[in-house]
């Protein structure tokens, strides 16, 4: 079945990644963030820079590259990385989604844009469930493809919903609108071949956030690489059976049955066998290099007097690039569910002296709201996390703080990615401003995210290649690698080991609904492949 113009494709999306131990993700999270239907997603659809994930703009790209075609927006839902979605927003959502797919059928197929590790207050499969209510609506017969985060938390209802599995290869992610052109190319190859055979392994196996990086010589570019050789065109004569090797590392602070390292396999319709059999064998080779994933992170006290030596060399003699420093406060990461206002780090910068430092991005929108009402040169008693309370988990690891304060620069916070995972987007960060403390000045913002891109410090004045910093925290896990790799070289980057929910020493955490025993928290854990 064919339009006039072309395949008709529903267009659709859910997108969270949850932390089981931060507060629960609201409707209100979604609309701040993206929730769009019908005529308002299918503006998107055409918007350049669009409020999309790049997934969406390149699998649309990709589509109108190959031929004429007929999009059909339908819902798409996404919110920052929080704790897990509200049930009723959650059931409401699909309900939704439900009634705009019946109403748009029949379609050729269905494309979805999904992180893949979200959680709702009842429910540690949400994906899973939208994937298989959407398989029974469309029927067997049409492609339905998604395109999800490397740190998925893969379930079998997830995979047999599928006709493709397509999950980012870059970690830092910078391959996403690449993933959206790839699902096209599949998605054309399936209207004409018929849907593809999804497989999947899960291991026990939970690498940490900071171990799952992806760059040469690491033991996790080298499996990809391994599971490319074997991609129908790729490393394989085009007419192979494998349409796509996704090697997915999991996201274990969900704190779910279906956490762990997944490795997944698309094949060409008919070839279940053949993406089973290989999919078992990649598993087996990442179980072997479980050893080669070691978590290794800086104590806060060593890292702040890197800090303090950055500064004491540019204010002695002008400190060169080769003293910039980045340093990662990887436990307050708001693109794992952190809150992006612990303060354990900044304090202990302040109390050290530490200078030319300069931290982003720290989210309170009282602070924020504040500094506007003051303006830019005011001086006042700028007060920390005056509104902060305690996590679902009950840390209260967002400490207040009081230091006088002057207000460098204010901003609407809108911005349009420039490099890395938000690249080509309008993004929005809400009132910002940018504090000088004495020494060290702090990005403070209202809309809770990670610092990934430059332009989120640009729009506040602040230029990289001629501000005198020599020293940029970034409240991020890994994200920013892909955005700020100039500014200071990779021996330079340090993960410091501090306080939040997003450590990842995975010993810390309350982790009650992995199965257990898994690695590296049991280090005898065993597994082998099934042989049938």
């Amino acid at each position: 079945m064919t339009a006039s113009g072309g395949p008709r494709i529903g267009v659709a999306g859910f997108f969270l990644e949850a932390n089981r131990f931060a507060p629960v993700t609201h409707g209100e999270d979604f609309a701040r963030a993206f929730d769009l239907g019908g005529d308002a997603l299918q503006a998107q659809l055409l918007a350049r820079p669009p409020r999309t994930l790049p997934d969406i703009a390149g699998f649309v790209d990709g589509m109108a590259a190959q031929g004429p075609w007929t999009p059909v927006a339908l819902r798409a839902a996404a919110a920052y990385p929080g704790g897990p979605a509200d049930q009723a927003w959650f059931d409401a959502f699909l309900h939704d989604l439900e009634a705009r797919l019946r109403a748009a059928l029949p379609l050729d197929g269905v494309f979805l844009s999904s992180h893949g590790a979200a959680l709702t207050t009842e429910d540690d499969d949400p994906d899973g469930r939208l994937f298989a209510r959407i398989r029974a609506i469309v029927g067997p017969g049409v492609p339905v493809i998604a395109v999800l985060d490397l740190h998925t938390n893969v379930s079998s209802r997830m995979t047999e919903a599928l006709s493709a599995f397509v999950a980012y290869r870059t970690n830092p992610h910078v391959d996403l609108a690449d993933r959206g052109r790839e699902a096209a190319a599949l998605m054309r190859r399936m209207l004409h071949d018929g849907p593809g055979e999804v497989a999947a392994v899960r291991l026990p196996f939970l690498p940490a956030s900071t171990d799952q990086l992806i760059a040469p010589g690491t033991p996790y570019q080298a499996l990809v690489d391994a599971g490319q050789q074997h991609v129908a065109g790729v490393g394989a004569p085009a007419d192979g059976d494998i349409l796509n090797v996704s090697l997915c590392g999991g996201f274990p602070l969900a704190d779910a049955a279906k956490c762990g390292f997944s490795v997944v396999v698309t094949a060409r319709h008919g070839r279940r066998d053949a993406a089973r059999l290989l999919a078992r064998r990649l598993a087996a080779e990442v179980w072997a290099r479980r050893h080669d994933f070691p978590t290794r992170l800086t104590p806060l006290a060593d890292a702040v007097a890197l800090a303090v030596q950055a500064g004491a060399a540019a204010q002695r003699d002008g400190g060169g690039e080769d003293v910039r420093l980045i340093l990662a406060d990887v436990a307050d990461n708001p693109g794992g569910g952190g809150g992006g206002n612990v303060t354990a780090l900044l304090q202990a910068l302040l109390q050290a002296g530490a200078q030319h430092v300069l931290l982003g991005v720290f989210c309170d929108p009282a602070l924020a709201s504040e500094a506007h009402a003051r303006g830019v040169g005011a001086s006042f008693a700028a007060r920390f996390n005056r509104d902060a309370v305690a996590n679902p988990a009950g840390h209260a690891f967002a400490e207040p703080l009081a230091r006088e304060a002057r207000v460098v620069a204010l901003s609407d916070g809108d911005f349009v990615g420039r490099r890395g995972l938000l690249a080509g987007s309008a993004q929005r960060m809400g009132p910002s401003a940018l504090l000088d403390l004495g020494g060290v000045r702090v990005a403070v913002i209202s809309h809770r995210q990670q610092l990934l891109d430059p332009a989120q410090l640009e729009v506040l004045g602040v230029d990289l290649a001629r501000d005198d910093m020599r020293t940029l925290v970034v409240k991020s896990r890994g994200h920013f690698r892909a955005a700020f790799d100039g500014f200071a070289p990779a021996d330079r980057i340090v993960e410091v080991d501090g306080p939040g929910l997003t450590t990842p020493n995975l010993a810390r955490l309350p982790l009650q609904r992995i199965p257990r025993p898994v690695y590296p928290l049991d280090l005898d854990a065993e597994w082998a492949p099934d042989p049938s």
